[in-house]
């Protein structure tokens, strides 16, 4: 797309699009009775019967030397730090790669933004868009990152596979299962588009070599496994975004539209700055840090869909948190495996991250892998200490993954299968928190109901 405006006042586009886009917010506009009937016991809880399976349009050319053109949409905290890493790639060489465009409902936000990108990348075009259809309607860019609110993920994940946009989505995918099982679904009937999602530990090697040994049976039946993502602050967790007094609803900011599905709300700063407090936003420790942690485990054992979830915990510190301070899972899979799994805000000893198996033990805490034979097997296996080369920033690994994935077309490293069966926990688990119920997951229908 060639557009005559200079570097300095980059275009803005604050009103509805002016193009006739492939998918509209439509797309997931039954998942809000669905979530509604999955509130009673005895609903099962599955995909939308009335969601869209848009077919991805075209990509994009391509050519072996050209830079790779992507898009921003969501420009907060996650989403800056995403626009400054992509701007280092480049500088670093490590990818050639422009940032081209800029979303984000709050003006202030693509303003710091776009700060960045002129200093950064002198002579590229970069646009800003309110809108994301309008981002995604251009037809030179190649991918682009969502760090949106959780409750848009899964719709601007759909609007960019259906427009011809590899994705990179933040973590957890999605804010409720329906919406993962709906994207999935999308992903599947377009094959050819790259979708990553965002859990950046899935790039480091020792959970490859646990995979490795756990194949080859080198600890027996794996019977239980445990993790935890832990961490501790004297004021109260994500309180550090900060409340900007420049945001003014209606003037610089589009409230109603980052509200979204959910309905528009009353504003408040507060939920603006802070969503992952506030359970009608998010997950809180569950989909928030919890993800970061399961999903490379359930990559190592490859163990198949979770079928029953239970949690317990609640608000023992930070009790103006609405989400919970203390969350403790316990998950059984399909292949017969358990794993335990504890979150917090309030403490940061967490659990030595370990697989047990009926012969011997993986130990994960450090950067190797480390293999120990239990006392009755010890004459039969040997120990060993895989060591795992440093990889640096494992969240710029990912990046780089995923823009290697782009221009070659191979899969990437994080996927959105091995995503939906994280957010099967991540979603049971947080209704289990509030309900204080256990619930099950049937992988032949792919519905949840309470157990």
């Amino acid at each position: 797309m060639t557009d005559s405006t200079p570097p300095t006042e980059p275009k803005q586009t604050t009103g509805p699009s002016r193009r006739d886009f492939i998918v509209r917010t439509a797309a997931l506009a039954g998942t809000a009775a669905v979530l509604g009937a999955a509130s009673k016991s005895e609903a099962k809880i599955g995909l939308d019967p009335s969601a869209k399976t848009p077919k991805s349009g075209a990509r994009a050319p391509l050519g072996e030397n050209d830079p790779i053109r992507i898009g921003v949409i969501g420009v907060g905290g996650m989403g800056s730090s995403h626009v400054h890493a992509m701007l280092g790639i480049n500088e670093r060489k490590e990818a050639n790669v422009q940032v081209v465009a800029l979303c984000d409902v709050c003006e202030p936000r693509w303003q710091n933004a776009l700060i960045a990108c002129g200093e950064k990348q002198p002579g590229v075009q970069t646009d800003t868009y309110v809108h994301h259809e309008d981002l995604l309607a251009r037809d030179d860019i190649h991918g682009v990152v969502i760090a949106s609110t959780e409750h848009w993920h899964a719709q601007h994940s759909i609007d960019a596979i259906a427009a011809g946009k590899d994705v990179y989505c933040e973590k957890p995918m999605t804010l409720r299962l329906p919406e993962a099982l709906h994207m999935r679904q999308v992903v599947k009937a377009n094959p050819d588009m790259i979708v990553q999602v965002g859990t950046q530990q899935m790039m480091r090697p020792k959970y490859a070599a646990a995979k490795k040994l756990l194949a080859e049976g080198a600890i027996g039946k794996a019977t239980f496994s445990q993790t935890s993502y832990c961490r501790n602050s004297k004021e109260g967790e994500w309180l550090y975004y900060k409340i900007d007094p420049a945001w003014e609803p209606g003037k610089n900011l589009d409230w109603e539209r980052w509200c979204g599905s959910l309905g528009t709300r009353e504003w408040d700063p507060q939920v603006y700055a802070r969503w992952r407090r506030y359970k009608d936003y998010s997950t809180g420790i569950i989909g928030d840090l919890l993800v970061h942690v399961m999903t490379p485990m359930m990559y190592a054992l490859d163990a198949g869909w979770p079928t029953r979830v239970v949690a317990s915990g609640g608000h023992y510190v930070d009790k103006a948190m609405e989400n919970h301070d203390q969350v403790n899972l316990n998950v059984e899979f399909e292949s017969g495996h358990t794993l335990v799994v504890a979150g917090s805000t309030a403490n940061d000893v967490g659990l030595e991250t370990l697989i047990r198996g009926h012969e011997a033990n993986i130990y994960l805490g450090g950067r190797n892998c480390v293999l120990r034979p239990e006392r009755d097997y010890v004459d039969d296996i040997d120990e060993q200490d895989i060591q795992s080369e440093d990889i640096g920033n494992d969240q710029d690994a990912l990046r780089r993954d995923w823009l290697n994935s782009i221009l070659t077309r191979e899969p990437n490293r994080s996927q959105v299968d091995l995503a939906t069966q994280a957010m099967v926990i991540v979603d049971l688990a947080t209704r289990s928190m509030w309900d204080g119920g256990a619930y099950r997951f049937d992988p032949a229908t792919l519905t949840a109901s309470r157990a």
